[in-house]
């Protein structure tokens, strides 16, 4: 696996559709395509949240959300 970059999660929206959004971008940014797609099919399969976030966890750091204000 290429190295991880990093999503902007921390103080995101904690909804885990948003938080994969976030993750998926971070990923194609990176020119990381088939991790992103990865990625997307565990979540997916993930039985709960915190499962979920794991599995993002293992594609991604967890960074500092920009505040737009």
């Amino acid at each position: 696996m290429k190295d991880k970059p990093v999503a902007p999660l921390i103080g995101a929206n904690g909804n885990i559709f948003n938080l994969m959004a976030i993750a998926r971008r971070a990923l194609l940014d990176n020119g990381q395509l088939e991790e992103s797609r990865s990625m997307l099919s565990e979540v997916q399969k993930s039985s709960t949240y915190y499962e979920g976030l794991n599995i993002i966890g293992k594609y991604v750091l967890f960074g500092e959300a920009i505040d737009d204000e």
